[in-house]
This record gives C-alpha cells, structure tokens and sequence, in this order.
C-alpha cells in the first residue's frame, strides 16, 4: 500500500509492517541478540511482516535461525511440532507475529516443557492479553504502536447512552467488551456465530461508566480509534489549508484554488484529488505529543512504545513502558531505553544471551564456520604481531613495524631495542679483555722505554716499538666503541678509529719488517742499501701508509658517513639498533686497504724468516701476520651472515684476537728475554 504508483491516494495513519521490523531490529541490536528464530502466521499478514523483518535482521547483520509458518487451520499438529523442537532450538529472542489466539494456544502446548528463558517479542499487546497468563514459561517483549490521549473522550463516553444510537452496531460491541456484557443475539445478528464466554451476562443499555474504567479504556483498548481519530483530523486540516488559499496563489495550474464549496457536488471529478494535495502536506502536532505528516509514500512517523511483561507479588503480570523506538528520529538515536526499568526473568541484572557464537574476547578474531550462518563462528587467538583490541573482530591487525603484539595479543608495544651493552655478559668480558689487552700493551711499552738502551730494543728500532705499541692499545680499547647504544659520535668513530689504529700499527710491522730485510743486506759489502738505513725514513713509511687509510676514512665521512639506524627486519620480535656504515664501498675499502698491507707484510716476512740470526725478527712477524690474516679472512663470512649483537661481537672478538695475536707473536718474547734473562740480550749474544 506504500506503493503510489498502484495506490497513489492511500494514506494511513497508523504504523506499516515495515516500520515494525525496523523498530524490532533496532530492540535487537540495542539487547545483542544476534542470532533469533521468528514464528509466522502462514498467511498475507504473516508472509509479508516475516519478509520484511527477515530483510531488516540481513541488514542489521542479525541471523534467523528459523522460520516457521503457523497455519491459520488445523494447526494443533503444527504446534505439537512446535512443542517437540522448541527444546533443540538454541535462540533465547523469538519474535512473534501471531494473532493473540494462535500464540495462545502455542503456550498451552508448551507449559509442560522446559523451554524457559525464551524471550517472545510480540506487536501490540495489552494486560487483557490471554498470553500473559503463562508467565513461567514466557518473557514477552511488545514493540506496540504508541497509544495517545483523544481530547473529550472521556467526557463523550461518560456521558454515552447506547439507546440513544441504537443502530450503531459499533457502540453495541464497545460497550459489551467494556462491560463485559453480550447483547440479544436477536439485537446484535453479526454476533450470532461467535461462542460467547461462559459466565458473560447480558447488556441492557443502562450500564453506566466509571471514571476508573474510562481511563483503563483509553489507555488500553483504543489504539485503532486513536488512528480514526487522526486520520479525521488530518482530513480537518486539509479542508482548513484549502478554505485558506487565495486567490492566484494556489498549488494549481495558473495559480488557481480549489473551490471548497465543489466538495458537495458529486460531479466534481477533480475534487478529491485536490484534497488529496492538501492531505499529503498536513503538518500539525496533537496536544504537543505526537507529531502527524505523511512522507513521500503516504506513511505518518512511526512512533512504538516498549513494553516489558512483569509479574506482581499476586501472580499477575502487567505491561511497563521501557523505551521507545521513534524510527524518524536522526541515525543511531532512533531507540531510547531505560534499563532501570525492566525486569529480567529470575531476577537477572544483565538481559539473556541469545547468539550463535559467545563473543570473542579481544586478542582474538572470528573464524566463520563453514555452511554456517554469518552469526556462528569460532574463535582464533592472533598470531604473534597482530592484535584485536575488541570483541568480535572479524581479523586481527598488524602491529607497526616498529610495534610488536603483548603476550595478551590485544595491544601494541614497542619492540625492546636490541644492542650489545656493557651490562650484558658478552659486553663485560669484551670490556675485560679490552682493558686488560691494553694495560699489558701499555705495561710493555713501559719495559720497552724503561730498557730502551738494551741492545735488544735498539735492534727492532724503539720508536717503530713505540708506535705499534701505542697503535696495539688503542686497537684494544678501539673495540669499546662498539658497544652501548649507538649513538652519531660512535658511529663516525667505530670503523674509522679501528681502521686508522690497525692501519698505523700494520705500517709500523711492514716497516720493522723492512727494517729486518735491510739490515742483513745492508751488511754486505758495498751495499747500497746502507744509505736507506735511517730511522726517519721507517717512520715515513708509517706515516705515508697510515695517512692513505686517514684519506679514505674522510672521504667516507664527507660522503656518505655512518649513523644510527634501526633493524626492524632481521629479528622480528625486536629492533635492532645498530650503526649503518652509509657507503659500503667506503667500508670494504678500509678493509681492503688493511688487508692489502697486512698481505704485503705477511709475504715480506715469510721471504725473510730463514734470514740468518739467532733471534729472527722475520719469524715472530711472519707469524703474527699469519694469526692477523686467518682472523680477518674468517671475519668476513661470519660478519656478514649475522645480524644484531652477533654482528657486533664478532667484530669486538676478530679485533682484540688479531690485536692480541700481534702483541704476543711480536714483543711477548722480547719482554721475557728482557725481563728474566737479564743478560741474555747482550749484542754478542744478538750476533751469535
């Protein structure tokens, strides 16, 4: 009937069906009851009210778990079947659009069966309601049309005399129900088929009402008199904004008014369609209470009063308004509830479950369960870095990159920073054995100046010595940068002051290594290597060799230089803060440089360890090289297979290994011939 293309000059005053479902879908949602079961009659009313609120519960994301059609005949059968399943039937929301008879009778089927904590949600409902008289196995809910005052009606029906109208069967039928009276059949024919109920007297007409049975009348038994009542109304007002045109001015071709006074023609074609314009754009309120206009499809706002079943000390049971559902009002504001004021069955604070599938609590997602409506599912914790922080979340998120999931998956923490500090167990026996590498270098450095006028530490040139001496010590404490959190300074310091050192103190054995080879040949006869035998040129070579890595180390700095950064990749669980190198390049050239000289001193030495002398610097150097190659040679695979605090302990370990492997291949020995054989690092003894 909301169609105007068959029904352009249809109005209604009073709720449509859809309207309901709506109204049924929103009480639904505002409880949680997502998964429910829905009780038809199977005819035009219940067929079409059981689309419309199946398509309503579809979009409001509710899942029917049934539908059944109650015939309008011989369906005694129908609810036996009813009585049978009812117990198998998980949803606790049932939503009824059955005659007050049938549901009746549906009860009666189920009072001697187990199927309590059902919630029935009816449509309009009063106390006189047979159904309410099974409060231990039914919990109604009524979403019914809002009922409202009719002005004078009560001083109308106060003063009512049935004899006065006595061909108005509708009085008669009034006032029985009121009275609880039957009329003479022979007075009332249109009642002559129906069975009266025993005990019911018979009308006279002279019946008088209270006041305390209007007012339960006007409240309980007149929804359909208060639509009559405003559909007159409405006509009223259309009749008033047509008497109230003007000339000129009217909605009609060439600005004309219809002629109020047309109306009692009956040939008059157009009239009624003029009226009907002015019906259609009625706007008035009653009393202040109930706004009234019609909308594009001829239907007034649809405004359903809440109705909860309770049941008093006595055993009876009685409606309480709970809310309202005004379906014009603006989204999400449509439903107005007061919990205070409901009463759930057996004293309940919080209203029943009625769902397919409990919640899933946050750190978890929904897994849909195959062949299964949308409303069942399971329920999956999240994978490590995804979270859900609430219910019912159909997937989990991913946490940030630099995020990771808590042990509860509901929230998103920072991943702990990951480096090698000095409070860790790797990190204070690095610290160690740096500090203490170094004393030792610094303790022999002191033996060496304190005997450097000993034949012995004149024959391996003191200030070559001194110099990988002091280069030793600084490569051990170098490996200190590498710990801590890493920060600009230390990055720019870590690879460049571990490339220079190591740079100064292989110079300074590439050169002590020519200094071997030159003096045995310098003592030949007529060599003339004798000239290049001064110590300012050893120290030059040092110099020249150490200030091409200084060279590379600052065009490495001035192009592209290390920096902090974060490994959010490697380890998923953590980040890694390390030091980027910036320009690879730079980085494998100042490895590449160190090698190239530690290779160029490893083969000079091997030439010339069988160089004839009982202590044969060549041998101790060949050596130490040897230990300085194999260490770095395995640096590299190692170095660049780890990541994190792996990566950076590997290069403290090849550090302070290749540093300690020079100290003690090259001056351990000379200390111990220095210190415990006093007088055994005589020249004579040098030469034998």
């Amino acid at each position: 009937l909301s169609d105007k293309t068959q029904f352009p000059s249809f109005l209604r005053t009073i709720p449509n069906d859809q309207s309901w479902s709506h109204s049924v879908a929103l009480v639904l949602q505002y409880f949680g009851w997502t998964w429910v079961g829905i009780m038809a009659q199977d005819d035009d009313f219940g067929n079409q009210a059981s689309y419309f609120l199946s398509d309503e519960l579809k979009k409001a994301g509710i899942c029917r778990e049934f539908l059944m059609n109650i015939p309008t005949s011989n369906f005694h059968e129908k609810f036996q079947y009813v009585a049978r399943t009812m117990g198998t039937i998980s949803a606790k929301a049932i939503v009824v659009i059955l005659n007050t008879f049938s549901f009746s009778l549906m009860l009666k089927q189920l009072s001697g069966r187990d199927v309590t904590g059902k919630i029935w949600i009816r449509r309009n409902i009063d106390e006189s309601d047979i159904a309410l008289s099974y409060p231990n196995i039914s919990q109604t809910l009524a979403i019914s049309r809002q009922r409202g005052r009719i002005k004078g009606f009560s001083e109308f029906a106060g003063h009512l005399q049935v004899d006065e109208i006595p061909e108005n069967d509708y009085i008669k039928r009034f006032w029985g129900k009121i009275f609880n009276c039957k009329w003479p059949i022979q007075e009332l024919p249109c009642l002559s088929n129906r069975t009266e109920p025993e005990g019911s007297k018979f009308c006279t007409g002279k019946e008088h009402l209270q006041g305390q049975t209007i007012s339960s009348l006007t409240l309980n038994t007149l929804s359909e008199s208060y639509g009559a009542y405003v559909a007159t109304y409405s006509i009223a007002h259309a009749l008033q904004d047509l008497s109230s045109c003007n000339i000129r001015e009217g909605p009609f071709g060439n600005g004309t008014c219809a002629n109020i006074w047309d109306f009692q023609s009956s040939n008059c074609c157009c009239c009624c369609y003029q009226l009907l314009y002015y019906i259609k754009k009625v706007h008035f309120w009653v009393y202040h209470e109930k706004e009234v206009a019609f909308d594009a499809n001829g239907d007034s706002p649809a405004v359903y009063d809440i109705l909860n079943g309770q049941e008093t000390l006595q055993k009876s049971v009685f409606l309480v308004n709970i809310g309202v559902v005004d379906t014009m009002g603006l989204s999400g504001k449509e439903l107005t509830i007061n919990e205070s004021a409901i009463i759930w069955r057996g004293d309940q604070s919080q209203a029943p479950h009625s769902v397919c599938s409990e919640s899933c609590l946050p750190g978890s997602s929904q897994i849909p369960r195959q062949g299964w409506p949308h409303c069942c599912f399971d329920c999956r914790p999240c994978e490590k870095g995804y979270i859900s922080k609430n219910r019912d979340m159909e997937r989990c998120e991913k946490c940030p990159e630099d995020q990771s999931s808590n042990s509860h998956r509901n929230h998103c923490v920072p991943k702990p920073e990951v480096f090698l500090g000095y409070e860790e167990p790797i990190g204070m026996a690095t610290t160690c054995v740096a500090l203490s590498f170094s004393l030792l270098t610094i303790f022999i450095l002191g033996v060496f100046v304190r005997h450097r006028g000993s034949p012995l530490v004149r024959a391996n040139n003191a200030v070559l010595s001194y110099i990988l001496l002091i280069s030793l010590a600084l490569c051990f404490l170098s490996s200190l940068l590498f710990l801590g959190h890493p920060t600009k300074v230390t990055c720019l310091l870590r690879q460049t002051t571990f490339g220079i050192v190591f740079t100064m103190a292989i110079s300074s054995i590439f050169s002590k290594t020519i200094t071997v080879i030159f003096a045995f040949q310098a003592t030949r006869p007529g060599s003339i290597i004798r000239k290049w035998m001064r110590p300012r040129i050893y120290n030059s070579v040092v110099i020249i060799f150490s200030s091409i890595q200084v060279t590379i180390c600052a065009i490495w700095l001035g192009t592209s230089p290390p920096f902090p950064a974060a490994d959010i990749q490697s380890q998923p669980g953590n980040i890694i803060i390390e030091c980027n190198e910036g320009s690879v390049i730079a980085f494998y050239c100042v490895l590449s440089y160190m090698g190239f000289l530690a290779l160029g001193s490893f083969l000079v030495a091997f030439l010339a360890k069988n160089l004839p002398d009982t202590y044969n610097e060549a041998k101790f150097i060949t050596f130490s090289m040897l230990v300085f190659c194999s260490v770095w040679i395995s640096f590299l695979p190692t170095y660049q297979s780890t990541k994190g605090k792996a990566m950076v302990a590997v290069e403290i370990f090849s550090i302070l290994a290749s540093s300690a492997g020079l100290l003690g291949c090259i001056f351990v020995p000379k200390c111990y011939m220095i210190l415990f054989r006093l007088n055994g690092h005589t020249h004579k003894l040098l030469k034998r």
